[in-house]
């Protein structure tokens, strides 16, 4: 047997070797989190780690938050950390269950919200919930943050790199991108 015939299992199927009952449950979890995922899928981030690796045990905290930085790194939209999850936990499977999960219902709400917005944009009940819309997404993006902080809780430079970007994005307009660099920087330097 080659080393690529011996890969493929692992490739299609991953190498923590859920079965189908499994894929299925991730296909049905990311299409529930595709429905309240208001500011994008990064947002329900701390209930996918909650899935994946409190409840199951399928990743270490360390190896969800690769994914989510691998994710984020690779170009093209900021979803692409679905796959890279879905492929950590099962494969080319653990792919197709969480992208269309995530990508299939939201897509589907968002044309008929679209449309139903469209014509009814000035209601009252429209603009409410509108509205309502922006403290939701807020408080969704803190837990995101807290969950990909826990690995790192106990650094002082951690604490300051958080306290710092809160500190950017509030009160200057400068560009979010030097934030995440000083982030990249202090990773590098394995100050974090």
């Amino acid at each position: 047997m080659s080393a690529v015939d011996a890969a493929w299992p692992a490739l299609l199927w991953g190498p923590v070797g859920i079965g189908a009952a499994d894929w299925w449950r991730l296909f049905l979890h990311f299409t529930a989190l595709s429905l309240v995922a208001i500011g994008g899928a990064i947002t329900t981030v701390s209930e996918m780690q909650r899935l994946v690796v409190a409840q199951e045990g399928w990743l270490t905290p360390v190896q969800f938050n690769d994914c989510i930085a691998i994710g984020q790194a690779m170009p093209g939209p900021n979803v692409l950390f679905v796959a890279a999850i879905g492929y950590s936990v099962g494969g080319l499977a653990g792919v197709a269950a969480t992208m269309a999960g995530s990508l299939l219902p939201s897509a589907l709400l968002a044309v008929g919200a679209g449309r139903f917005g469209e014509r009814y944009r000035h209601a009252r009940g429209v603009r409410a919930f509108t509205a309502g819309l922006a403290p939701l997404t807020i408080g969704l993006l803190l837990a995101t943050g807290a969950v990909l902080l826990q690995p790192n809780a106990g650094s002082p430079v951690a604490w300051l790199l958080v306290a710092g970007t809160l500190w950017l994005m509030l009160r200057t307009k400068r560009n979010p991108m030097w934030a995440l660099g000083a982030g990249a920087l202090a990773g590098a330097l394995g100050w974090v």
